[in-house]
């Protein structure tokens, strides 16, 4: 028995995942189990799909479970939820544990200088739930991007293998591969650090083109955007044919609004929280890119 952490970082890289048992796992079993004291608080609903810190996603593995934890859960500013709902924790605070410097996510790849940019992320996710409001969306105008994939966000918001399996880069490019694709892999020239001009590198060797002229849609094939987080992540985002932009952070779902829930008119001015690097926008030739 044990639990499977994966924390839910990133957009366009695989997320770390660790698995902990005995005393480490005891403790944060103590600190996931609901409150014994205290009036029932008002549980809020799951935050939506934002850039950055979005929760842990914590499995129970083995064949003995603790019946009174899910089987596999979310953690996300303070709640557990799952299928049946949401409901407070013992430690409120259990995230600044498991993110901590000395917590299991000192056994990821992250390191201590990930645990601190995490932690930075977490305050952050914190400061945005509280002030998250319902989004205004657009009204669906004119197709002003004719070539543009239809916006269908049922046909990635599964929550099964094709949310899960299938990142921004797979969304911007509609192109669904299942293995959390990632530029220039296919091409045999992924990239080798998180810039702009290596991620960049490796979608040319996918064959995207750059685009002629910023924000302005082709007249073949469809614009999409390229964003990063020096040295952390990398994120896209494509347009839309009612000119507006969507985008798919990481496993989670397909949205049409940016960190503060505004729609995207251009991404070069939406909030999208630490990934701070515009890139630039590029176009996809449908039929004629291959990703992995």
């Amino acid at each position: 028995m044990g639990l499977k952490i994966t924390f839910d970082l990133f957009s366009g890289r695989p997320n770390p995942v660790v698995e902990v048992t005995g005393i480490e796992e005891r403790e944060l079993r103590s600190r996931l189990a609901a409150p014994t004291r205290g009036k029932a608080a008002k549980v809020p609903p799951p935050p939506p799909p934002v850039l950055g810190y979005r929760g842990l996603l914590i499995e129970q593995t083995g064949d003995t479970v603790d019946r009174k934890l899910p089987r596999a859960f979310r953690v996300a500013a303070g709640h557990l939820y799952d299928r049946e709902g949401g409901r407070p924790l013992s430690d409120p605070r259990v995230e600044d544990f498991i993110c901590g410097s000395t917590g299991p996510i000192r056994l990821t790849r992250l390191g201590t200088t990930g645990s601190e940019r995490t932690l930075v992320e977490l305050e952050r996710y914190r400061v945005l739930v509280k002030k998250m409001h319902r989004p205004h969306r657009p009204r669906p105008g004119r197709h002003r991007c004719k070539c543009s994939p239809l916006w269908e966000p049922a046909w990635w918001n599964d929550a099964g293998q094709v949310q899960f399996n299938n990142n921004c880069y797979n969304y911007a490019t509609d192109y669904r591969s299942d293995t959390y694709a990632q530029p220039g892999l296919a091409a045999g020239a992924m990239y080798v650090s998180i810039t702009c001009a290596d991620v960049r590198a490796g979608a040319i060797a996918d064959k995207l083109l750059g685009a002629p002229k910023a924000n302005k849609c082709p007249k073949e094939g469809h614009l999409v955007a390229l964003v990063v987080g020096p040295g952390w992540d990398f994120h896209w985002y494509r347009k839309g044919r009612n000119g507006y932009w969507t985008h798919k952070p990481g496993g989670t779902e397909a949205t049409d609004v940016d960190n503060s829930m505004n729609p995207i008119a251009d991404p070069r001015t939406a909030d999208r929280g630490g990934y701070t690097d515009f890139c630039s926008f590029m176009v996809v030739m449908h039929g004629h890119i291959k990703i992995a």
